[in-house]
């Protein structure tokens, strides 16, 4: 079987090609720009030509897109999109009319001199076209992650997130509750369904970016539960204590909100269940919920990823909190750091594969 799996974050498209007939390490990769920062780019050179935009396709992540957009609006400069296109700005399309954008239909009368914008997180065109550069064949099998917030249009975005969590970890918080077929995704996750229109018929997974990495990383043999998993994103960071292969609790907080020693401080916080919601929130991060945690001390392992990981790598010399460094690893599952989310995608799939090497 081949798979591509694909995680999507907020500066890179992390890209696997695995063969379950090969070695993990001798799949085909590729850490490509995200499709928000790919998009946003495209409005922008709309901008410096001084022309109007029309956003169509469908809902994707925002971030670098949406700053872009309000740019062109800043300039004075028209934006059109189509209702789902419009999504990818806010949940309420009330307050994206609000913004000046006008959201209209494929089918209304439009300037001519509109520059087409197609919003969609899976280029399938483009991934193709780099395949067969190569000589290589797209795959049937499709693994997917995206960060998807939910459909929030009258709550906050962050504290939607933060329920669904809490319900899935509730439910038990094993691998496989994270994970969607195409049929069962959620009808209030907006984005994972629009990507799954966008790839039709083949078959799927689908996993938030988050979790995606923090299963991936387990597969480094430093990771010796209880664990903490931390994955540093471009735009994210999210933390979570796994445990038997359970997440048990999680945090999440802006990237660029945290410094090396505050992120060394909320982690130990976070273990001794001493962090709250309103903590994280309050200062502008997602959140916190824990379920249940045996306080820092019982940590075996903590288990850093992600692209952003120098916030605590850049510490080594001066580590604030040998409590936490006696146990801190920087994780790279089957050689490779970028690609925990990706691994994250085939981990079942990738278990499978670390069975049969030890019969």
């Amino acid at each position: 079987m081949r798979i591509l799996a694909i995680d999507i974050g907020a500066g890179t498209q992390d890209i696997v090609l695995y063969d379950t007939e090969r070695e993990v390490e001798n799949s085909l990769l590729m850490i490509m720009p995200s499709p928000t920062v790919v998009i946003a780019g495209r409005i922008y050179g709309a901008g410096s030509r001084n022309k109007g935009i029309f956003l169509k396709g469908s809902l994707m992540g925002g971030g670098a897109s949406a700053r872009a957009v309000r740019q062109h609006l800043k300039q004075g400069l028209e934006v059109y999109a189509t209702p789902d296109a419009a999504l990818t700005i806010n949940d309420d399309l009330e307050k994206v009319k609000e913004m000046g954008i006008r959201v209209i239909s494929d089918d209304d009368t439009k300037p001519g001199t509109l520059e087409e914008i197609i919003l969609q997180d899976i280029d399938m065109q483009a991934i193709g076209k780099a395949l067969a550069g190569f000589g290589v064949e797209m795959p049937d099998m499709f693994a997917v992650a995206v960060q998807d917030h939910g459909n929030s249009p009258y709550l906050s975005n962050r504290i939607y997130r933060f329920r669904i969590f809490e319900r899935i970890i509730g439910e038990g918080g094993e691998f496989e509750r994270f994970a969607y077929t195409r049929d069962d995704i959620p009808a209030d996750l907006t984005r994972m369904k629009a990507a799954a229109h966008t790839l039709e018929k083949k078959g799927m997974i689908f996993m938030d970016t988050g979790p995606a990495a923090i299963f991936g990383a387990l597969f480094d043999p430093a990771a010796i539960q209880p664990a903490i998993v931390v994955n540093i994103g471009n735009g994210h960071t999210l933390a979570a204590i796994v445990k038997d292969d359970r997440v048990r609790a999680l945090y999440e907080h802006h990237t660029s909100s945290l410094t090396g020693e505050k992120l060394q401080e909320q982690i130990i916080l976070f273990a001794d269940g001493k962090l709250s919601f309103d903590d994280v929130f309050n200062e502008g991060g997602h959140g916190c919920h824990v379920k249940e945690t045996e306080g820092f001390d019982a940590i075996r392992s903590v288990i850093v990823t992600g692209p952003r990981l120098n916030v605590l790598k850049n510490m080594q010399s001066e580590k604030k909190n040998m409590r936490l460094w006696e146990k801190l690893h920087f994780a790279a599952p089957f050689g490779n750091m970028m690609l925990s989310g990706c691994y994250g995608l085939l981990a079942s799939y990738l278990r499978e594969t670390q069975a049969r090497s030890h019969i």
